[in-house]
């Protein structure tokens, strides 16, 4: 009886404790969304009391005044077709790399995994002015291919997908290639259906990874014609100091992305519990 009832207190004290944490991390984004919704002058005035989390005379006019000041869906566009085309392309290149490094036999195939392993620890900072150089030869400059042909190939994706890959049993690979199914029919008609929790894992993290992206962004846009979000959201801030209105546009930029995880996390949460991938 005393073990059930310390059992049940130890349940009610780690249910409390991940309910507290919950609200920590929940916290900065209902403040952003509470803050949308007041008077520039209140966001900041409420700020150290509980009023901070009540939409005290609530309106949609900073949404408003935002889509009036800049070329919001302009930005939203551009954001949804840079990361749109990523992450498609990526989903298409990556698995097939991911694929050919767990399944299939080829001279150099160890060297390649141990580049895509030492590329993950490679921040992209170290390489940000050697590309911008690269691409400025090339005339990109100022386009959208140049925000996204240099992100389709991904090293963290390719180590994704090769991970649930070498987890798969080979059985059914080897049905299939007695039955005469070469590897490209394999991968299309077996592999493929098994594999869609790491596929909605990797796009939900390319997705997160280039829809905040704003270093890159900045070094070869100049013009709003190209602008994605993050960058637009940046000039907005330092053309308008208007809290209210800020915080209206940080809704409208996080919204998509939260939109997308509610709709693939359950395919997300099995793509990462999934992959225990094996060097060879």
């Amino acid at each position: 009886m005393v073990g059930d009832k310390r059992v049940y207190a130890a349940g009610v004290l780690r249910y409390l404790a991940l309910s507290f944490l919950a609200l920590l991390y929940i916290a900065p984004v209902l403040y952003m969304v509470i803050g949308s919704l007041k008077p520039d002058e209140r966001v900041l005035g409420d700020t150290g009391s509980l009023l901070a989390f009540v939409p005290v005379e609530g309106s949609l006019q900073n949404y408003r005044d935002v889509l009036a000041r800049v070329d919001f869906l302009r930005s939203l566009f551009n954001s949804v077709f840079i990361t749109g085309l990523i992450v498609g392309s990526g989903l298409v290149v990556n698995s097939l790399a991911g694929y050919a490094l767990a399944r299939l036999e080829w001279r150099g195939r160890t060297l390649v995994l141990t580049l895509v392993l030492a590329l993950l620890v490679l921040p992209f900072e170290s390489i940000a002015v050697p590309l911008f150089y690269q691409m400025c030869v090339f005339g990109w400059r100022e386009s959208y291919h140049v925000q996204i042909v240099p992100f389709i190939a991904d090293a963290f994706s390719i180590y994704l997908f090769y991970s649930f890959f070498i987890g798969l049993p080979r059985e059914i690979e080897e049905a299939a290639r007695i039955d005469g199914a070469g590897p490209w029919r394999i991968y299309f008609f077996i592999v493929l259906p098994m594999a869609r929790p790491v596929f909605a894992t990797v796009a939900v993290l390319t997705f997160l990874m280039r829809w905040g992206s704003y270093l890159w962004p900045l070094m070869v846009t100049t013009g709003e014609r190209y602008r994605p979000l993050p960058v637009a959201m940046a000039a907005f801030e330092n053309q308008v100091k208007l809290w209210g209105d800020i915080m209206a546009f940080g809704v409208m930029m996080v919204l998509p992305v939260l939109l997308l995880f509610l709709f693939c996390q359950r395919w997300f949460i099995q793509g990462i519990s999934a992959g225990k991938g094996k060097l060879p």
